[in-house]
């Protein structure tokens, strides 16, 4: 079972932002930047382009109020997505508020939040859900 199945079924806690019968969305704990939300299927598939097509076809429809949730709640120029799979081996999405391509540069530091900080993150997402 991988660390996002885990947190799918509650046995690991997270900050989560949405969820459906088919995929499930929170806040990454290691944050490029405030807002940074992983969108992610039930399903455990290692690579993103390995899902089955509906799987593929519905992740942006999920992931769409989300992204516009994240514009609204955040000083940012666009929502940027980007799929890497490199941490986790469970297929995930990356939503992140961006102003310019380096804030989708996965190899800069992480932002550390509290709790309190990653639970007003999630109220500031969800309020414009």
């Amino acid at each position: 079972m991988t660390l996002f199945s885990k947190i799918i079924n509650g046995e690991i806690p997270s900050y989560k932002i949405a969820e459906d019968d088919r995929f499930f969305a929170f806040l990454d704990i290691n944050p490029l930047r405030e807002g940074h939300t992983l969108v992610v299927p039930k399903v455990e598939v290692d690579k993103f382009f390995d899902m089955p097509e509906a799987y593929l076809a519905n992740m942006l429809l999920f992931a769409q109020p989300i992204a516009r949730a994240i514009e609204q709640a955040f000083d940012c120029d666009r929502c940027g997505l980007s799929v890497v799979g490199l941490e986790v081996p469970h297929a995930h999405l990356h939503l992140v508020p961006i102003d310019s391509s380096d804030d989708l540069n996965f190899t800069r530091r992480k932002l550390k939040l509290s709790p309190e900080e990653f639970k007003a993150v999630q109220q500031k997402v969800l309020s414009y859900l």
